[in-house]
């Protein structure tokens, strides 16, 4: 395909480590197929190259730093793309394939520890926003989304570039720590800071696990989390004043008023982000019994627990053609959303989240139904390509991203080399794009994706 090199400038880039560099080399010069060796090439390294805006290894003021203060410590400000701000989850997607790095590269490890720090503070500051701005200490100006949004609680718009309560944001927050514990055993990040943060997002989780009618009084409850704009698409604000379609109780779901799409939720128990929370929570809680805290530890296993009993109870029902299946978003009225979206958390993703196992009988019939046009509307077919796409973008283009995770999820070497080569195909300028129209190739979203 004669993929271009897409790199920019060494003087350009923003982050360097040597042993990324010598990762690239030594995959490159072994695979045999020279596209994907291109591809590889270039978006390994592409977090680093493109989105590290600020980072610091705290140690600029000459002292100890314990990283007990508001932004003391070594901080990592991880940008989306082209667009100024940080995304709790796209940050931490970003860095994950760097995880496994982080005890043979101190500069991998502490640009890791800097962004669990960056994000503890903006956990801290507003734990129901999805995007933040630039640190104050990074000097960087910070940059309206252009939107005016009507949000509760109130946020600082020199501090949030977007508040949409996405509930997969603060399982993202704790699966940075936890990958970070995982790989190199440093408690280095568990500061007063992150404590607070911890707190901040269990406060959210109590506030959003209630219904929407008092379950004694059936009086309407007012959500702590309202979001209206002002919009034609649907799929950009909150009905019902900005408070969502109802909710049952006693489901020990947690409601989400966004996907990690950023589009909002129909029925707002969101299955694969309560999925991923009870996950981390019960990895953060095995983090925090291996330091000695006891307490702190069994509730978070207690409340990861109750979130995976109510995915269990309620988010696997009946399909009349593939048996049992989770459903996509369900009310705890017994209504729920059949389909899948490309961006993860998703059904498909699963098994990568720790949820279930790949060869689980549920997700092996979740997953032939939503890899199938009759059982996933966002299942995308045509000319050039097919894959799970979502509303996000419309109802042509697919996400190359879903394929990867197809790959990720399949123990069929046909099934993986056919994801790998369409993924191929649809990178013509040698990085994965957002999306791609699935009738033409040559038409997409975004010039690179993060990767």
């Amino acid at each position: 395909m004669k993929l271009p090199f897409q790199r920019p400038s060494i003087h350009c880039r923003t982050f360097h480590s040597d042993l990324v560099e010598q990762i690239i080399d030594d995959v490159t010069s072994r695979l045999e197929d020279k596209d994907l060796a291109r591809i590889f090439e270039n978006a390994f390294p592409n977090t680093l190259d493109t989105t590290v805006r600020w980072h610091v290894d705290g140690t600029e003021k000459k002292k100890v730093n314990k990283g007990y203060g508001k932004w003391e410590g070594p901080q990592s400000f991880i940008v989306t793309g082209d667009i100024n701000a940080e995304w709790l989850r796209d940050s931490t997607n970003q860095l994950q394939q760097y995880q496994k790095l982080a005890k043979r590269d101190k500069k991998i490890e502490t640009l890791l520890l800097g962004a669990i720090n960056t994000q503890a503070e903006y956990v801290i500051a507003s734990p129901y926003c999805n995007a933040f701005q630039p640190p104050p200490p990074s000097k960087l100006p910070p940059t309206s989304n252009g939107q005016g949004d009507t949000v509760h609680p109130a946020y600082e718009p020199s501090v949030v570039f977007e508040c949409k309560y996405e509930l997969d944001s603060l399982a993202h927050f704790l699966s940075l720590g936890n990958q970070f514990y995982s790989h190199t055993k440093s408690t280095a990040f568990l500061t007063p800071r992150w404590y607070e943060a911890l707190g901040n997002v269990l406060e959210v989780l109590d506030q959003q696990a209630k219904s929407t009618f008092d379950p004694e009084t059936s009086r309407f409850l007012r959500n702590e989390y309202r979001f209206q704009r002002n919009t034609n698409a649907g799929t950009e604000t909150l009905n019902l004043q900005g408070n969502g379609n109802p909710l049952n109780n006693g489901t020990g779901l947690i409601r989400s008023a966004f996907r990690p799409s950023d589009d909002a939720t129909i029925m707002g128990f969101f299955i694969p982000a309560n999925a991923m929370m009870a996950v981390e929570l019960k990895r953060t809680a095995a983090m925090l019994k291996e330091v000695g805290k006891i307490t702190r530890a069994a509730d978070l296993q207690r409340r990861g627990e109750e979130i995976e009993t109510g995915v269990r109870t309620h988010g696997i029902v009946n399909h009349r053609t593939y048996g049992e299946v989770f459903a996509f978003e369900v009310d705890g009225f017994g209504s729920q959303i059949m389909m899948d979206d490309a961006n993860l958390p998703s059904l498909l993703a699963l098994p990568l989240l720790g949820f279930t196992d790949v060869n689980d009988k549920v997700y092996q019939n979740t997953r032939r139904m939503i890899l199938n046009k009759s059982g996933n509307p966002y299942f995308l077919k045509g000319e050039d390509m097919e894959g799970i796409g979502g509303p996000h973008i419309g109802l042509q283009n697919a996400w190359p991203m879903s394929l990867l995770v197809q790959a990720m999820t399949s123990e069929d070497d046909d099934e993986i080399s056919k994801a790998l080569e369409s993924v191929k195909k649809a990178s013509p300028l040698g990085l994965v794009h957002e999306s791609i129209n699935v009738n033409i190739r040559q038409d997409y979203t975004s010039k690179w994706f993060d990767a």
